[in-house]
């Protein structure tokens, strides 16, 4: 299976999620669809390599999916709930990662809990596989060690992967549903208010938000203003539209009210932001 690594392969796609500086040139990602018998429960593979110069370091800043995350890398494997701000990773020396990005069904698959339990935390792999993560880590890490950067080790560290989630890939009734919802929601930027997703799905306001807290731990609202936050950070890179008809397009009453919202999520203005990271 071959990486998506965009049409050239010497500059990386910047993802909506992604904040991070275009010019940083420290690490690669490389990303891989998941296999066909697993995509209700899993988006994709991402495996992140990177090499800071000594004394320096790269901060990765992602305003992330509603989606659950495991990831194995030399020093620690964990299980990550989702992020309801902004997630900081921060890169030092030669490292790589072995991503996974669930599908919003899996995180209560996975834990037998709702995912309201990890919002904005992360446990230790084992506390959610037991000895088959703890088996799957030293295992990765064989697969990894030689050669981070060749797809046959990519390859092989999927596969281990693989292996063990194939056992959860049987996805519940609501797990589809919420499957559906977000991608409603993340697929189309003209959905600004709870009510639309209400309507799409014929569901009340209570089994909506009931629904959404226990598959991702947030709320409806949350989910758009979080595809908002990511639709406008691509647009301030490209330098797209005036602030004013840009808020105006996300749904927002006014620019300010964009403004404290971006802000306050993100760290900086959306003026800071487009001059700091545009293309």
């Amino acid at each position: 299976m071959k990486p998506d690594t965009g049409d050239d392969p010497d500059r990386q796609p910047i993802e909506r999620a992604h904040l991070n500086d275009p010019t940083d040139t420290s690490s690669r990602v490389f990303r891989y669809s998941a296999a066909p018998e697993l995509t209700a429960l899993m988006r994709r593979y991402w495996i992140p390599v990177w090499s800071v110069p000594d004394g320096e370091e790269s901060v990765q800043r992602v305003l992330q999916y509603p989606v659950c995350l495991a990831v194995i890398a030399q020093d620690y494997a964990r299980f990550y709930g989702i992020t309801s701000g902004l997630s900081r990773t921060t890169l030092r020396g030669k490292g790589w990662a072995v991503g996974v990005m669930f599908t919003p069904a899996a995180g209560r698959l996975l834990t037998h809990t709702p995912v309201a339990a990890f919002t904005d935390r992360f446990v230790d792999l084992r506390d959610i596989f037991g000895d088959a993560g703890a088996r799957l880590t030293d295992e990765v890490r064989i697969a990894m060690a030689t050669s981070p950067r060749a797809p046959e080790s990519h390859r092989a560290a999927m596969d281990l992967f693989d292996d063990m989630l194939r056992p959860y890939a049987s996805i519940d009734d609501e797990g589809r549903l919420i499957n559906q919802v977000v991608a409603y929601v993340e697929d189309n930027s003209d959905v600004l208010r709870v009510e639309q997703v209400r309507n799409e799905f014929g569901l009340s306001e209570r089994a909506l938000q009931r629904l959404v807290h226990r598959r991702i731990g947030l709320t409806p609202k949350w989910l758009i203003q979080r595809r908002r936050l990511q639709e406008a950070a691509g647009r301030l890179r490209e330098h797209a539209i005036p602030l004013a008809e840009m808020a105006a397009m996300l749904g927002y009453a006014d620019q300010p009210h964009f403004v404290r919202d971006f802000a306050k999520v993100v760290g900086m203005t959306p003026a800071a932001f487009a001059q700091q990271y545009g293309l």
